[in-house]
């Protein structure tokens, strides 16, 4: 499917961006299907927006981007696929591939609300950095100091693990399990469910401030440590600071037991083990992902929050310093040394082929694959694919290698 621009009334307007150079692969390593399961654990008002109008329109009929999601959807690494970008000058291009319902091949919808899964992250992260802003949490005080005798296991202490720690996945705590998503999608969690289970098991290293060790239960004691400080419930906290007032009308956290997703959506899937064919896997209870997982965006509104907290909407320049000031992280660990990004304070930084780094996060949740970053000036991309894990052996890192274009296109 072509790529579709809006004018100022909102009016879809197809056009397409120039041709494609090469590039070195982004992030590539061996691709296998064991790296899909090491890659899995990374599971990121107008603001500037400026819209296409018919006279920007004019351009060669196949960009990048739009090769490369139907590249994605022909190799099969997912029914689906959509995009959007806006670039340096605010103007915002969303794309789709592939089918929405492969029984039916309706389309995918332009722009339609998906499950961002670890996305959520950033929002969390920034919830607590605006708390470090009005003085009300200092990042490098322990946890203990405000929640209390919630944090002890065998080889962890809230004493010794600092706010930074938890948003740096430097903490050292334990995960908790993850059940097959028929268990799991109909049940609802508490956030102590999550922890009982994680704090059962010892800590993933001796002492925190070490290497960064991607660990969902660090976000879920973020989001507790924004509801004790605030008194609010994280939803609505992440809702009145942050959504609103940049204007993130189509982001939103799902209220308790809520299974369904906003129209127009683009459905997410499984591939079944045994006949390879798509389950779909979009009507599930999402609360065991909690602060770490739990929202729901499109990829365009996505842009726009990536956009707000780069030019200080969100937190101050200072903060936002530390939010990205990272630590060299291993998504595929030791088998897949040369998959090597950054990890800030619940920012994933991502040095591009074409030169740069692009800051942002990505999201896995069974049903969806997503990738969200912006560059240095501003170029913001959200790239999502309508299954959780793809029964391609190199799909993920398909996916990067399609990220890595969109962010690098027009350079």
């Amino acid at each position: 499917m072509s790529p579709q621009h809006t004018d100022r009334s909102g009016k879809a307007i197809n056009n397409d961006d120039g041709a494609a150079t090469p590039r070195k692969r982004f992030g590539a390593g061996r691709r296998t299907a064991a790296a899909l399961a090491l890659v899995a654990l990374v599971a990121s008002a107008g603001i500037g927006i400026q819209y296409a109008d018919a006279a920007q329109a004019q351009r060669p009929k196949k960009d990048t981007v739009q090769r490369s999601l139907d590249a994605l959807v022909k190799a099969g690494v997912a029914p689906g696929a959509l995009a959007s970008v806006r670039d340096s000058k605010g103007r915002v291009t969303n794309y789709t591939a592939g089918v929405n319902d492969p029984r039916t091949r309706a389309k995918v919808p332009t722009d339609g609300y998906v499950r961002m899964a670890s996305n959520t992250k950033m929002f969390t992260a920034v919830a607590v950095l605006q708390l470090v802003d009005e003085g009300k949490v200092q990042l490098d005080e322990p946890i203990e100091m405000y929640l209390p005798g919630l944090v002890r296991g065998k080889g962890f202490d809230g004493h010794t693990i600092t706010v930074r720690h938890l948003l740096s996945m430097t903490s050292g705590l334990p995960e908790y399990d993850l059940p097959d998503v028929s268990v799991w999608g109909n049940r609802y969690y508490e956030p102590r469910d999550m922890l009982d289970s994680a704090f059962a098991r010892e800590a993933h290293a001796p002492a925190p401030g070490g290497q960064v060790q991607y660990r969902n239960a660090n976000y879920i004691v973020a989001g507790l440590l924004v509801q004790k400080v605030t008194g609010r419930p994280i939803s609505e906290v992440i809702t009145n600071k942050i959504l609103k007032p940049v204007g993130l009308h189509e982001t939103y956290w799902p209220g308790v037991g809520d299974k369904t997703i906003r129209r127009p959506y683009a459905k997410g899937y499984l591939p079944d083990p045994e006949t390879m064919k798509w389950v779909d896997t979009t009507q599930v209870d999402p609360s065991i992902a909690w602060a770490a997982g739990q929202m729901i965006s499109t990829p365009s509104d996505l842009n726009k929050f990536l956009v707000a907290l780069q030019y200080g909407k969100l937190i101050s320049p200072a903060t936002l310093a530390e939010m990205r000031d990272s630590k060299v992280f291993h998504p595929g660990g030791e088998a897949f040394p040369d998959l090597v990004w950054q990890y800030g304070l619940g920012a994933t930084g991502y040095d591009l082929s074409c030169g740069g780094r692009a800051w942002g996060h990505g999201g896995d949740i069974d049903g969806y694959s997503s990738r969200s970053a912006i560059t240095a000036d501003g170029r913001a991309v959200t790239i999502v694919v309508t299954a959780g894990s793809s029964p391609v052996p190199d799909g993920v890192f398909q996916v990067l290698d399609a990220f890595d274009a969109a962010l690098c296109a027009g350079r």
